[in-house]
C-alpha cells in the first residue's frame, strides 16, 4: 500500500460502538448518502472494491462491515439479518442520516430488505444484488454445499482478506461458522414481507448467480415499487466483485451507469 493510499484509508475509516458491536465503517466522497452492505464472508474491498471509487464521485457512500467480518468485532449471538439490519439502522442513526439510498449485496441485500421491513425512514431506494427471500430461489447445489461446509471450501481471497485484515485464524473460523450457521438454518420469509417493502427496489442478478432469474422475477413482482435488471453475469462479476472471473471487464462501469441513472430517477407515487 503506497502513502497515498495509506492516507486516504486513514481519513475514510471510522469506528463505532453499536449494539454492543465496534463496528467498523468506511466513508468516501459526497452527496446523496449510499450505504453499501457486503455478502456473507466479505469485506468491504471483496464486495465493492472496483466500484466504491465510482460511486464516490457523486455520493456520500458509507460502506459498513458486518458482525464478525473484516474489522467489525463480534458478539456472544449468532448472526442474523435482523440484527445486522438494526446494526446499520443504528449507525444511520448515530450519523444522523435517514433516507439512504442503500445496496446490499447477497446476504448483505437479505439485511438490506430487513433494514427496509424494520426502519423504512433510514431507506429511501434499495437495491437488492443477488438476494433471495426463500430457500427455493437458490439451486439446489448451495444448499447441498452448506450442509457441509467446511472452512476449507470457503474461497481463499475471503479468507486471504479476512487475515490480512486481523491476523486471526480462529476469527475466520468464528466468521466462516457464523455465516454457515446463518445459512443452514434460513427458514422462508413470507411474500407478505416482501410486498411491506415500501421503497422503491431495484432487483439485480446474474444469469448464472446463485440466486435463479426466476426468482429475481417473483422478488420484482411482490416488490410495491419494483424494477428488475438482469445481466449476463455470475455472481457479483456484473459489479466486479473479487471473485469475478475478468478484472478487466467493462460490465461493472455499465452497472454503475444503470446504477447511478436509476437512483437519480424521480421516486414513484405511493401505491
Amino acid at each position: 500500500m503506497t502513502a497515498t493510499h495509506l492516507a486516504t484509508a486513514q481519513d475514510t475509516a471510522h469506528y463505532a460502538s453499536v449494539n454492543g458491536l465496534k463496528m467498523y465503517y468506511e466513508i468516501h466522497g459526497a452527496g446523496r448518502p449510499l450505504v453499501l452492505v457486503h455478502g456473507g464472508g466479505s469485506t468491504i474491498h471483496t464486495s465493492f472494491g472496483k466500484i466504491l471509487p465510482m460511486l464516490a464521485k457523486t455520493h456520500q457512500v458509507i460502506a459498513v462491515e458486518l458482525q464478525a467480518h473484516g474489522h467489525t468485532s463480534d458478539r456472544d449471538a449468532p448472526e442474523t439479518f435482523e440484527q445486522d439490519a438494526d446494526d446499520i439502522a443504528e449507525l444511520l442513526k448515530q450519523l444522523n442520516i435517514s433516507g439512504a439510498d442503500v445496496l446490499g449485496f447477497s446476504n448483505g441485500g437479505n439485511t438490506a430488505m430487513r433494514l427496509a421491513m424494520r426502519n423504512p425512514g433510514r431507506v429511501r431506494k434499495l437495491v437488492l444484488a443477488s438476494a433471495f427471500y426463500k430457500r427455493s430461489g437458490m439451486y439446489s447445489w448451495f444448499w447441498e454445499g452448506m450442509q457441509h461446509a467446511k472452512l476449507g471450501n470457503m474461497p481463499k481471497v475471503y479468507q486471504d482478506e479476512y487475515l490480512h485484515i486481523t491476523h486471526s485464524q480462529t476469527g475466520l473460523q468464528r466468521m466462516h461458522d457464523l455465516d454457515a450457521q446463518r445459512m443452514q438454518s434460513f427458514k422462508d420469509w413470507k411474500d407478505e414481507e416482501i410486498r411491506s417493502i415500501q421503497a422503491p427496489t431495484l432487483v439485480i442478478i446474474g444469469d448464472q448467480d446463485v440466486v435463479t432469474p426466476e426468482h429475481a422475477v417473483e422478488m420484482y413482482r411482490l416488490l410495491p415499487h419494483g424494477r428488475l435488471a438482469m445481466f449476463p453475469a455470475s455472481h457479483g462479476s456484473y459489479m466486479g466483485e473479487i471473485m469475478s472471473p475478468d478484472p478487466d471487464s467493462k460490465v461493472p462501469e455499465l452497472f454503475v451507469a444503470m446504477l447511478e441513472e436509476y437512483l437519480a430517477a424521480p421516486m414513484p407515487e405511493a401505491k
